[in-house]
């Protein structure tokens, strides 16, 4: 026994056949079959019921995948915990971003990145969550960045980067000279927003919700669907937004835009790493996320 026959195991029973597990573990089937028959060999037991269409669980089966389960665990806790010492890495790492981490937030990170890893390359697709998702599946992907928790049966999420929403204003608006304001205070002003179901949007709303104010009640001049359309449209004068301090850093030091503290309301959130739960990432991938928890807030 060894620990690929058990993550063959277990990618098996996640997938539901032995040729889509062959697919994501990128083996053939004569080949994965032949693992799991080994391991039935190895404990004298059938681990899967094959009578039916879909293979399920034996009860052999069903005692061994908590062991698997575990065993995946540690393997992924190992590389995370080597990770620091394996500055000689190579390969390439193909990943997904949403639009604010994939913009804003990992290109100032790329760099450091690689002059730590120089022999790492990495291809970065910047899309939505649902076409992230749609890539990882199809293996086009390795991983993915997104603003929003997500729930699939197939995928493993897991935060990695904290991150905040400010209010932004224009240079000369009248807010730009105070230190902080009130949310209500805020609310006066007419606003420039993100589109209805962007992450950032639903952070914003969320919060509100949460202190007992309906955002239907904001006086929404515009909805954009990039942050680059809402900074131009605040630097603009048309309104006041809350979007990520990390996609406005080169107009305040432009002076083009100002952050002006919430003295009453935070809008805190949690960027996420999203991968297939039967696939383990390569150790450069681990790498990587790895970095991205440690120097998130040094850029």
């Amino acid at each position: 026994m060894n620990f690929h026959q058990l993550h063959i195991f277990y990618t098996v029973s996640e997938r539901g056949s032995f040729s889509a597990a062959a697919q994501t573990l990128h083996m053939t089937q004569p080949a994965v079959t032949m693992q799991v028959q080994a391991l039935e060999d190895y404990f004298g037991a059938k681990l899967f019921d094959r009578s039916s269409k879909k293979i399920v669980l034996s009860e052999a089966g069903r005692t061994l995948m908590p062991f698997a389960l575990r065993s995946i665990q540690l393997m992924r806790e190992t590389d995370q915990a080597m990770s620091a010492f394996t500055h000689m890495l190579e390969g390439r790492l193909q990943l997904g971003a949403s639009l604010t981490i994939g913009e804003y937030v990992l290109p100032r990170l790329l760099g450091p990145f690689g002059k730590a890893y120089p022999n790492i390359s990495i291809m970065m697709k910047v899309m939505n969550t649902s076409q992230i998702m749609e890539e990882i599946h199809k293996h086009q992907l390795n991983f993915g960045l997104i603003e929003a928790p997500v729930s699939h049966p197939d995928m493993e999420i897991e935060p990695v980067m904290g991150d905040e929403l400010k209010l932004i204003v224009p240079s000369e608006h009248p807010l730009a000279d105070r230190d902080e304001v009130t949310l209500e205070e805020a609310l006066e002003y007419p606003f420039v927003l993100r589109e209805q179901g962007s992450g950032t949007r639903r952070v914003m709303e969320e919060q509100l919700i949460a202190k007992g104010l309906d955002p239907a009640a904001m006086r929404v001049v515009m909805e954009l669907g990039s942050t680059g359309a809402v900074k131009s449209a605040v630097e603009a004068g048309l309104g006041l937004t809350i979007i990520s301090a990390s996609s406005v850093k080169h107009e305040v030091t432009l002076g083009l835009l100002k952050i002006v503290n919430l003295s009453d309301t935070s809008f805190k959130r949690q960027f996420y790493a999203i991968h297939l739960k039967s696939t383990l990432l390569p150790i450069s991938a681990v790498t990587f996320l790895t970095f991205l928890r440690q120097h998130a807030n040094d850029q």
